[in-house]
C-alpha cells in the first residue's frame, strides 16, 4: 500500500483539498485498497477542525467532497508515509528542517512538480483571497494530482 501525505501551512485549505481530490481520482479509479491518502498542517493553530467553508463549497461545486479534520505533521509521519507533498517551497523547507534522516527528506515532494497542464510553481494559498483562488487552488490540485497517480502507475507502486 502506498501511503501519501498532503501536506501546507495550517492543513485547512490546500492540503486538505489535495487530500480530498486524490481520494476522489483514487476511488473513481478503483484503486482504495492500494493507497491510503491523508493530510497534515506544518502549523497546529487549526488542529481539530473542518478545512476552511469556503474550499469545502468550491470543492462541492466539482463533486469533491472535503472532510478532513486538521493535524500537525508529527515526526512519525517521515516513518509511516512513502510520499510527503508540500503545497509551496516554504512547506518544503519545513518539512526538510523536520526530517531527521536522508530517508526522510527522499520521501518530500513538491505538489506542482507533479502538474501535467499548469507551469505554476507552487499551490498559492487561497485563504486570504477571494472565489478564484480556491478555484484556482483546485484546478492546480486536479491536474497534479492526476499526474501524482500516473507517476505512482509508471513507478510500480500501484497497479493501473
Amino acid at each position: 500500500m502506498v501511503k501519501l501525505l498532503f501536506v501546507c501551512l495550517g492543513n485547512i485549505c490546500r492540503s486538505a483539498a489535495a487530500e480530498a481530490v486524490m481520494r476522489d481520482l483514487v476511488d473513481k479509479r478503483g484503486l482504495n485498497e492500494e493507497m491510503f491518502i491523508d493530510s497534515a498542517g506544518i502549523i497546529g493553530v487549526h488542529q481539530g477542525e473542518k478545512a476552511d467553508a469556503r474550499m469545502r463549497r468550491h470543492a462541492e461545486l466539482r463533486g469533491i467532497n472535503v472532510t478532513s479534520i486538521s493535524r500537525q505533521v508529527r515526526l512519525s509521519d517521515f516513518e509511516e508515509f512513502d510520499m510527503i507533498i508540500g503545497m509551496d517551497n516554504s512547506n518544503i523547507d519545513d518539512l526538510k528542517d523536520r526530517a531527521l534522516t536522508l530517508d526522510h527528506e527522499k520521501k518530500i515532494f513538491k505538489m506542482t512538480d507533479f502538474c501535467r497542464e499548469y507551469d505554476n510553481d507552487y499551490v498559492p494559498d487561497p485563504y486570504y483571497g477571494g472565489a478564484s483562488g480556491f478555484e484556482l487552488v483546485l484546478d492546480l490540485l486536479e491536474d497534479s494530482c492526476e499526474g501524482l497517480l500516473e507517476y505512482l502507475i509508471k513507478e510500480g507502486k500501484v497497479s493501473r
